[in-house]
């Protein structure tokens, strides 16, 4: 995926920033599970370029579930989030074309903007 440094620089400065779910406001709760969609659509997409062993976007996922473990609702939530942006990225684009690499940056630019937004 092309952008996925983009997106991975935004999410890295996002969860550097000590923050933990009892403090989250309800709106950056909801940022947060608009975060976690996007980054299982971009494992989705990874996978269809790289192959099903590119866990780098699960990698992602995995931190941040670590930043926010204190609150269980939340990290289901989370969860629930990213397997879903997961499986509707995988039906909408089971394979690497340009149309999925157009969809990896748009959503990219949507993960990077998200990530920024969390970590204010």
């Amino acid at each position: 995926m092309m952008k996925s440094g983009v997106i991975g620089l935004a999410l890295t400065f996002a969860l550097a920033i000590p923050a933990f779910a009892q403090d989250r406001a309800p709106v950056q709760r909801q940022t947060l599970n608009e975060l976690a969609y996007v980054l299982g659509q971009s494992h989705a997409l990874r996978q269809a370029c790289r192959g099903g062993s590119d866990q780098f976007w699960r990698n992602r996922m995995s931190n941040l579930l670590q930043v926010e473990s204190s609150d269980e609702g939340l990290e289901r939530s989370l969860r629930e989030a990213f397997n879903t942006g997961y499986a509707a990225a995988q039906a909408q684009y089971p394979e690497c074309d340009s149309r999925s690499q157009a969809e990896a940056a748009r959503i990219a630019r949507r993960g990077a903007t998200l990530a920024k937004a969390v970590g204010q």
